[in-house]
């Protein structure tokens, strides 16, 4: 019998929604805006695919933990710890972990972002192998599955899976939420690895690429319509679009251009919905983060499944250099909305250049 940590931070991911771009010390503001809890019933997804025969958890009370199991419908757990608050912090996650680590688990698994990452890693080192269940608003690091469901799959194959060294990634969200992306390397954990299943970690820039981008920017500015909203989303890439029609956009977050001009900066779901609401055509530029092909999913859950379903999912325009496609052979996307998923097909069409298209797989 494999015994199991299973760790949920809670708070995970609801700042993705309202543009927080990220949940360390904004739990209140998150909630005074409308977030919702994420991570729970990403955990429950993940519970849910699994075989339920051969896996024995050491998981934490309430929300942490022993809710998604019971929620599932698993009753092989034991609780091994409880938070003193109901509002709980990275210091219970990491108590979780210590006294999951005492009882003998064989693999920690945990839900949440960068952030619950770093914690469980802190308890962990490379002695543990852990894998995370993909529920934070960004996920850089390269310890996670790429769905809740690809988390399932590793976990029940798991005697095929491979050990492997993985990247832990501190992402300054202070910064970040100022449109800087500072990233370092926070240690090096150990996952059990199947391919396809698992992500790598993000790559920040791939050289030199600006004629490329440039390229990218004047045929995709000229294909732009009057009559159409555009959603710009995040990255240089994007950014070299907005630039070409002399605006300034957000490095990091979702902004609205109308016939040429911003109409809306570092919007969060509600105000794009609101904005969808003024407009009856509507495009969503986007760009896959490096490395890892996610296009939707990470670092973006503003354009959520409730904004996807008023576009179409047909409303995408994705973007990249040749150079970054050559690091990223597969895309990934991760509305949150399985059959949503699905709708986008086998592959996407990518503007890599002035007049020039890839397409690439699906995963």
């Amino acid at each position: 019998m494999n015994r199991i940590g299973f760790v949920v931070n809670p708070y995970a991911g609801m700042g993705g929604a309202v543009g927080l771009k990220g949940t360390d010390g904004c739990i209140e503001e998150a909630r005074s805006l409308g977030a919702e809890p994420l991570s729970p019933s990403r955990a429950v997804r993940f519970l849910a695919g699994l075989n339920r025969q051969g896996f024995f958890f050491l998981t934490a009370a309430g929300s942490m933990g022993a809710d998604e199991l019971k929620e599932a419908g698993i009753t092989s757990y034991e609780i091994v710890y409880s938070p003193s608050s109901p509002d709980t912090a990275a210091d219970d996650t990491k108590a979780a972990c210590e006294l999951m680590i005492r009882e003998g688990v064989r693999l920690i698994v945990f839900c949440g972002g960068d952030g619950t990452a770093r914690d469980v890693f802190s308890v962990t080192g490379k002695d543990i192998p852990i894998l995370g269940i993909p529920a934070g608003v960004k996920i850089y690091s390269g310890v996670f599955a790429t769905t809740p469901d690809a988390g399932a799959w590793v976990l029940n194959r798991l005697d095929e899976a491979s050990l492997t060294e993985a990247e832990v990634v501190d992402v300054d969200e202070e910064q970040y939420r100022a449109g800087v992306l500072t990233t370092r390397l926070f240690g090096i954990a150990t996952m059990p690895y199947i391919s396809g299943l698992c992500q790598s970690c993000k790559e920040v820039s791939f050289g030199d690429e600006t004629r490329m981008q440039d390229d990218i920017a004047r045929f995709i500015t000229g294909i732009m319509r009057d009559d159409t909203l555009y959603l710009l989303g995040a990255g240089s890439t994007t950014r070299v679009i907005a630039t070409r029609l002399g605006l300034t956009s957000t490095l990091l977050g979702v902004d609205a251009i109308y016939q040429g001009k911003m109409v809306g900066t570092d919007l969060n779901e509600e105000a794009i919905l609101e904005l969808l609401e003024q407009h009856d055509s509507t495009r969503i530029i986007l760009s896959p983060i490096g490395a890892q092909g996610f296009v939707l999913g990470r670092g973006n859950q503003q354009i959520s499944s409730r904004v996807l379903k008023k576009t179409g999912t047909n409303a995408l325009i994705v973007v990249a250099t040749p150079a970054k496609l050559q690091h990223t052979p597969v895309l990934y996307i991760d509305t949150g909305d399985p059959d949503m998923n699905r709708d986008f097909g086998e592959s996407l069409l990518v503007i890599c250049g002035y007049e020039m298209a890839q397409r690439v797989r699906l995963s």
